[in-house]
């Protein structure tokens, strides 16, 4: 075993390698840049190198800069965890030379399924099932074209290089594959360095389901089951779960036989993943199923695996890349209960799941669940840490266990109600309803579950009463805890033969909300709202929502929902200019990476106007309303949150 290894990698997978390294002794190096200076997981390692500034590019991919520091601090082997180098052939070769271990596969493992379009045809030629397509090299768009117009539509564009749903568009006519082709293009170039990409028939209900596999360097190879990723919104794994729901005998010998196959035709050695999707439209068959792309890395998701097999897959990890045989043969791997895994974002999902960005001035995730499930939450952020435009807005991943499906939903839709942040939007609410979804629980769900019932996975209720009246309490700090110095402030409610009242000020969304918390003399406290709400007596907090105080806001937990009410300083003056419609302003820092209207256009409402790359996604920038451009943002331009993006002339409001 490796007396020190170094992680090439930030966030929750860095926690979770130290983690598993500190268990078995290992010294862990952890490698950060200017935005990560104080981060989790450079507090966890033993050691940490700083490689760069904040951009992904001048510090975790900078390949040069993370070997220098594992041989200046004595490490032998490098972790990569996912994304950024972890399936970089060319950073294998380079550890390699420079005398190092990759804890992963081979360069050639990498390069072979790397490229979507070759691996299918390999694949092929080992006789695993592939989708039906075109994944030639000829990249002129009136091949690309042809080629959809006999796959027939719909037809899905996928970038060749990498994944994630990056560079990836569903075309469902002819009309649109032009557009559609121009934008994948774009995104994959921006994501891989690589616009190059497939055209595949787009099943109609389909299942996205994975195969977890393991392989050593002595020929060994098993599977560790199947993990179901069809819960996705913009092609982006949601909640995830092993086993698949309704996964068959038959179904799951032939996925898995074919998994297997897989790894066994690139001689593959660490963790990998061989995605297949699978046709749901009669049912799961064992016929309907074809291999998507393999995933030369560990996932996201393999917490739920390791929840239902009790494997420890970075032991293993750092196991088969230190010399050793794979600890357990196919027979002696078991399959036991139900794990699901919610992934936490910062992120609005009534606004496209556009990526948000924020301190997280509040932080609590549950350590227990009801005691027929078992809890485990992987995260790398902390109470008073940020969310970076740089960076994955991901926060946490609650992942439970539990004897069958229906009491592991129970276990999560609990851990999500009983999970408190403030300081940014989060996804908990939506998570929580996909979790209760009628569909989903009842296991009839593909990759288009989210997208059919959106409007109702993202509404929110207006917070009631008792949510306004609690942050009213909480804004005033009525009812919390102080020293008493002397036996006059213990009389919460005297000044002079009334009730002591305080009145206050919130705003939540576009509404302004006046409250008067009055305590009373038996130290209850009672709250009145100003029409149209009704006055409120509150007796006893402890029944009251939980609340999180942070500079300048009252965010309000009810259940899973979370309501963020602004509480404005009384000593500052409005800005009405700021607050004109006249302007259209950037949603969170990003590039503007191409400009579809210039000054003196008339557009109207919903036409789009410029694409805005942030987070490693494009996202569309439309006109609010009809008007005339009087200013819009240049080519290229880095902006800010907040940064005006268009100016409208002689807008009204």
């Amino acid at each position: 075993m490796f007396g020190k290894i170094l992680i090439a990698n930030r966030g929750e997978i860095a926690c979770r390698v130290i983690r598993t390294a500190r268990k078995l002794g290992v010294r862990t190096v952890a490698v950060y840049s200017d935005a990560d200076a104080r981060a989790l997981h450079v507090e966890m390692a033993d050691e940490a190198v700083h490689i760069g500034p904040s951009p992904v590019g001048e510090s975790y991919l900078r390949g040069d800069r993370i070997i220098a520091a594992a041989l200046a601090t004595g490490a032998e082997a490098i972790h990569p965890g996912y994304g950024f180098l972890s399936e970089n052939p060319d950073f294998v070769d380079q550890v390699t030379v420079a005398g190092l271990v990759f804890i992963g596969p081979s360069a050639a493992s990498i390069r072979a399924m790397g490229l979507k379009d070759a691996a299918k045809r390999l694949m092929e030629k080992a006789g695993v099932p592939v989708v039906p397509g075109y994944h030639g090299e000829a990249q002129e768009i009136v091949l690309l074209a042809t080629k959809a117009r006999e796959i027939g539509y719909p037809v899905l564009i996928k970038a060749r290089a990498g994944g994630g749903g990056k560079g990836m568009r569903r075309v469902d006519h002819p009309d649109d594959f032009s557009e559609a082709l121009s934008g994948a293009r774009r995104e994959a170039k921006a994501a891989f360095g690589d616009d190059r990409v497939l055209v595949e028939k787009y099943v109609d209900k389909p299942r996205h389901i994975e195969v977890q596999v393991f392989g050593d360097n002595f020929g060994n190879a098993v599977h560790l089951f199947e993990r179901d990723c069809s819960a996705q919104r913009r092609h982006q794994k949601v909640i995830e779960e092993a086993p698949a729901p309704g996964m068959t005998p038959a179904l799951r010998k032939a996925m898995t036989d074919a998994a297997v196959k897989a790894a066994k035709a690139i001689n593959y050695s660490g963790a990998g993943t061989i995605e297949f999707i699978v046709d749901a439209s009669e049912g799961l068959k064992a016929d309907r199923f074809w291999f998507m792309e393999m995933n030369t890395r560990l996932q996201v998701e393999h917490p739920v695996t390791e929840m239902v097999t009790g494997v420890d897959l970075v032991e293993w990890q750092l196991r088969v890349a230190s010399g050793e045989k794979l600890p357990k043969t196919q027979a002696e791997i078991a399959l036991a209960g139900h794990a699901l895994e919610a992934r936490i974002y910062a992120e609005d999902p009534a606004r496209g799941f556009l990526p948000a960005t924020g301190t997280l001035h509040h932080l609590k995730f549950p350590d227990a669940v009801p005691e027929d499930a078992a809890i485990r939450v992987e995260t790398g952020v902390r109470a008073g840490d940020a969310i970076s435009p740089f960076y994955d807005p991901m926060i946490a991943k609650l992942v439970v266990r539990a004897k069958d499906r229906a009491v592991a939903l129970a276990a999560l839709r609990d851990a999500l109600a009983r999970t408190e942040i403030a300081g940014s939007t989060v996804n908990t609410a939506f998570l929580a309803a996909l979790a209760g979804d009628a569909d989903f629980a009842a296991g009839d769900v593909d990759t288009g579950l989210i997208g059919r019932h959106q409007e109702e996975l993202i509404a929110l209720p207006a917070p009631s009463d008792e949510a306004i009246a609690a942050a009213a309490l909480a804004a005033t700090d009525a009812g919390a805890p102080g020293p008493a110095a002397d036996p006059w402030s213990s009389l919460a409610g005297y000044a002079h033969f009334h009730t002591l009242s305080r009145r206050t000020r919130l705003r939540y969304g576009e509404e302004n909300i006046l409250a008067r918390v009055s305590a009373r003399p038996d130290g209850r406290f009672q709250v009145a709202l100003e029409a149209p709400h009704d006055a409120i007596n509150s007796h006893d907090l402890r029944n009251m929502p939980r609340t999180a105080r942070w500079p300048g806001h009252v965010t309000v937990f009810e259940g899973a929902v979370s309501y963020t009410f602004a509480v404005p300083d009384p000593l500052a003056k409005a800005d009405e200019a700021a607050a004109a419609s006249g302007s259209l302003r950037a949603p969170m820092p990003g590039l503007v990476k191409l400009v579809r209207a210039a000054a003196g256009d008339a557009v109207i409402k919903g036409q789009p106007l410029l694409i805005l790359e942030a987070m490693k996604m494009e996202h569309t920038i439309a006109a609010p309303h009809d008007g005339v451009i009087a200013e819009i943002a240049v080519e290229g331009a880095q902006v800010s949150d907040g940064t005006v993006l268009v100016r409208f002339e002689d807008a009204q409001g």
